[in-house]
């Protein structure tokens, strides 16, 4: 095999040699292999097949689809490297010339042959095939009624200050208590529950006064005593929202979720309609799916308050104006001092009250809507793929019922150059629900973790593929396995430029990238298919202050929690993978029904040997009893800035709170195993290495420098243990040196997966240590299995920084719009800041004569810092495509002595043209609106180009 065969991309090290990454090379094998080829670990991520590459949500805009068009669409997807369709109509984007094309009414007789075609084709094509339950979110429907429609109990408040005749109608507090909410449904209507007057501040219930009587005719004339007052009004609104981006026949009212018949009814509704037209969706779906369910802050059906009285044991109805919040946009509240201020005895009960009012509501939701879901897809022989989010779900348990788990990962500005501790979701594209939904389908033994993958509304035609990568690898190392890329946009190739776009990455044929989208694909379709067979490592648990949190702020909307409570909830599982361990979440109710036993927690396939509470100061007292029991059998504990205090809930609490103190107390015995941490005031990073080194908490990898933009996750397949490192910074790049542990290596050979081409080298002379050199958006997958056969890594060093290459360049720039310009540039410079030039999109061709006298002293081109994809040829000759990370091609091969053409393609992203098209509106409202007002991005190769021979040390480590 020839030296250049064994390059890599970026540089390995390991017992001081360094190794550069393979050419590029994709292999494309057959992808109808055996019936036991998950059993050839290697096979499966060399050739992924068409179930492990990625999906796409699939976008029906307005429904207004053919078939012939919808049977192109899967075709274009299929070449392009996607395995599978979420079939998803959804409302016509606004502002989009929709050429008067008819919308197909969702369930009409014309829109399920329809879906039959798209089905049909998907098979056909060895496609994949997800079918969404209704359109947009969450689901509804305009044949709804009545007890159907969701449903929602808020508070108004008017603060008044007497001695004061007052006087006010039923609609001034119906508009007070109409909460503002994203999607409201116009045909909603409300009713006055009850009206007090309230003193402010309230130190005694006996204090309030009920007034409801005093209503009359809708009017209420009431004497205010002398003193500061406020008028409460308890209103319920019957149908309070709509489906958000529904398409026709799927909008109207949202169902009720805590209606356990309405619920059955509407999911019947949808597979008898379709099945009686079409036949069994089972012979055509995997999955029915339900999106984030953002219910923006529904909370009632007509038995609410009985069965809160029947779980819960007392009435909430007399202190339920003291339990809501005031809510707004997405069910967050929106004034935390709204209403009158409570003595410290009376907050305290709200809160309690608080707590139960969630758990009923998510016990409910749990019963009423989960269950049924999972049991309606058993039925019809599908599997069920849910984001079981949104305000009021069991963040953890709300998705143990689903065969297909699923969560978000979202594109923002960002991502790719901060990392910062003061606001944890900034440069994160994983969410808050991530590491909830991947805990989740761990400790159900579930290897399938999904996620709506790149959802992006900021940064539309602006979405490189390099920011791609680094998104997705953050998704990964949050535990997803399988992306679902937000996503594909159903669009005749005729329609107006830039064509039908409701949301997301403008994966279109008409983005200048889109011919090298595959390559992201075949890289992501490797990994999906290599950590589906495997089992995350982790054996560390997690137990965030939920309690604490329903019990202050009420539920948050996840994935984009209003509140984050602690503020560095995310900080404490980011620091123990990235000090090389890996962690789960749990839950009170996982800790009750686990067992514990031999130093650890075991809960179905997993097992913990410590466990992390942040700020968890209200715990149930049989929550406290299981963890004395784990700190018993050897197990230990950690609780960071605070121990239990008291316990959750209302009914009996002064006795549960003993019991909670009593059992810290005799937790505390334990010195060594129950032990109270103070939480960083920064650098949570080095905060838990020195823990981890204080208090012997063994990693399985000692990384020797963490960093906050390098990270890991572990995963065990078969008798493989697999490492996937990853560097989130789009610009830098950092060497670190790692130790592997013996539980990964022992008896097993070191190797190097290359997710780009399929390749793998063993690494030679492995003694456990390697260090990694980590280019911008880089990764590196590291396995060991028993393998002993295959390429060795071999030591390729080049000769320090190598001649940067000077001017002059011509340069060819090729519009997406067909028009062609050439210039000479004297150096190389960004044309953010050419003004002719700033707003170029397409390809961009960059020419220079390079003479050569000694062949040796020229291997390696380096092409500095590009913005965009780059390919280079030498004499006409291709060199490969780099699309993310270091621009390093291996050259040597291809010159000659004398002169030679030497050619650099930079393909650009859409973001900087499409700002410029002021007649455009979808082009203005994605990039230059006040609500998003996308920046002018960086663009072209910069430099600098150098080219160095194969001997001396290479600038991009220290050996």
């Amino acid at each position: 095999m020839k030296r250049r065969d064994f390059l890599l991309r970026g540089t390995l090290l390991t017992t001081g040699y360094t190794f550069l990454h393979t050419l590029p090379g994709i292999a494309r094998g057959a992808v109808n292999r055996a019936v036991n080829a998950a059993k050839d670990l290697y096979g499966l991520f060399k050739d992924p097949l068409p179930v492990y590459r990625p999906f796409v949500r699939w976008w029906w805009n307005g429904d207004k689809i053919e078939k012939d068009e919808l049977i192109r669409e899967l075709r274009v997807l299929k070449e392009n490297g996607i395995g599978g369709v979420e079939i998803n109509p959804i409302k016509f984007p606004a502002r989009t010339d929709d050429m008067g094309k008819a919308a197909v009414i969702w369930l009409s007789d014309q829109w399920n042959d329809l879906l039959l075609a798209a089905l049909k084709e998907a098979r056909s094509l060895g496609m994949t095939a997800d079918l969404i339950v209704g359109s947009g979110w969450p689901f509804g429907a305009e044949y709804l009624k009545d007890e159907e429609r969701s449903q929602v109990v808020v508070i108004a408040v008017k603060k008044l200050e007497g001695p004061l005749e007052y006087e006010t109608s039923m609609f001034d507090l119906f508009r007070e208590a109409d909460p503002a909410i994203t999607s409201p449904f116009s045909g909603r209507t409300m009713e006055m529950i009850k009206v007090m007057l309230v003193p402010d501040p309230l130190g005694n219930l006996e204090d309030v006064q009920d007034v409801t009587a005093q209503v009359q005719h809708d009017h209420l004339y009431i004497h205010i005593p002398k003193g500061k007052y406020a008028l409460y009004g308890l209103v319920k609104i019957h149908g309070f929202m709509e489906v958000i981006n529904g398409a026709p026949g799927a909008n109207g009212p949202v169902l009720n979720h805590y209606n356990k018949e309405a619920v059955n009814k509407y999911l019947n509704h949808m597979t008898d309609t379709i099945q009686q037209r079409i036949g069994p969706l089972s012979s055509y779906v995997r999955a029915f799916f339900t999106d984030s369910m953002e219910l923006e802050g529904a909370n009632w059906c007509s038995d609410m308050m009985e069965e809160f009285k029947k779980r819960r044991g007392y009435n909430l109805f007399p202190y339920l104006p003291f339990v809501l919040l005031k809510i707004s946009s997405m069910g967050n509240t929106y004034d935390y001092t709204y209403g009158v201020a409570l003595n410290p005895e009376l907050k305290d009960m709200a809160e309690r009250m608080r707590y139960d009012f969630e758990l009923t509501k998510a016990e409910l939701l749990e019963e009423r809507f989960i269950q049924p879901f999972a049991d309606w897809c058993r039925k019809n022989n599908v599997k069920s793929r849910v984001q079981a989010y949104g305000r009021g779900y069991f963040l953890l348990e709300g998705s143990f019922a689903f065969d297909l788990p699923e969560c978000e990962t979202w594109l923002k500005y960002g991502i790719g150059t901060k990392m910062p501790e003061d606001d944890p979701r900034m440069g994160r594209a994983y969410t808050m629900i991530n590491k909830y939904v991947s805990s989740a389908a761990h400790l159900k033994g579930k290897k399938y973790i999904s996620a709506e993958e790149l959802t992006n509304t900021d940064m539309v035609f602006n979405d490189s593929l390099e920011i791609l990568k680094i998104a997705g690898d953050q998704s990964t190392i949050s535990g997803v396995t399988h992306p679902i890329f937000h996503g594909f946009n159903y669009s005749p190739p005729d329609a107006p430029f830039p064509g039908w776009i409701r949301y997301g990455g403008f994966y279109n044929e008409r983005n200048p990238w889109w011919p090298y989208f595959r390559h992201f694909t075949d890289y992501k379709a490797r990994l999906s298919a290599l950590l589906q067979q495997g089992e995350m490592f982790a054996d560390i648990a997690v137990l965030p202050p939920t309690a604490d949190m329903w019990s202050i702020y009420s539920a948050q909307n996840e994935p984009f929690p209003h509140i984050i409570h602690p503020p560095y909830q995310t900080l404490v599982w980011e620091a123990i993978h990235k000090n090389g361990s890996g962690c789960d979440y749990v839950s009170e109710r996982v800790i009750q029904d686990a067992v514990m036993k031999n130093g650890h927690m075991h809960y179905g396939p997993r097992k913990y040997h410590t466990i992390f509470m942040i700020e968890v100061r209200s715990m149930a007292p049989a929550t406290l009893q299981k963890l004395h029991d784990f700190i018993q059998a050897g197990g230990r504990v950690f609780c960071i800035e605070a121990c239990p205090e008291k316990a959750t809930g209302w009914q009996d609490h002064a006795q549960r709170d003993a019991q909670v103190q009593a059992l810290v107390a005799k937790m505390k015995t334990y010195a060594d195993r129950f032990i109270l941490l103070k939480k960083p005031e920064k650098d949570f990073i080095k905060w838990y290495r020195d823990v981890q080194e204080q208090y012997h908490i063994t990693p399985y990898v000692n990384i020797q420098a963490p960093h906050p933009f390098i990270t890991q996750v572990r995963y065990q397949a078969n008798d493989a243990e697999i490492l996937f490192f990853t560097n989130s910074h789009m610009d830098e790049a950092y060497t670190i040196d790692i130790h592997i542990s013996e539980a990964i290596s022992r008896n097993k050979q070191a190797w190097l997966w290359n997710p780009d081409n399929g390749e793998r080298h063993h690494i030679p002379s492995y003694a456990g240590f390697i260090r990694l050199d980590l280019g911008p958006a880089d990764s590196r997958l590291l396995v060991f299995d028993k393998t002993r056969k295959g390429p060795a890594l071999k030591p390729l060093q080049l000769n320090g920084g190598g001649e940067p290459l000077t001017g002059p360049w011509k340069v060819e720039f090729r519009h997406l719009t067909g028009a062609v310009n050439e210039i000479e540039m004297a150096a190389l410079k960004d044309l953010a800041e050419m003004e002719p030039f700033r707003h170029f999109t397409g390809t961009i061709l960059y020419r220079h004569t390079l003479q050569v006298t000694d062949k040796q002293g020229m291997a390696w081109l380096d092409l500095g810092k590009a913005h965009g994809i780059s390919e280079v040829f030498v004499n006409g000759q291709s060199c490969g495509v780099q699309w993310y990370g270091r621009r390093l091609y291996y050259v040597g091969g291809h010159l000659k002595t004398g002169a030679n053409a030497l050619e650099v393609k930079i393909t650009t992203n859409m973001g900087n043209y499409m700002k410029t098209l002021k007649d455009n509106r979808v082009a203005q409202y994605w990039t230059n609106e006040a609500r998003k007002n996308q920046p002018i991005q960086s663009m072209g190769l910069i430099g600098p180009v150098k080219v160095a021979p194969e001997e001396g040390n290479t600038p991009y480590v220290r050996i």
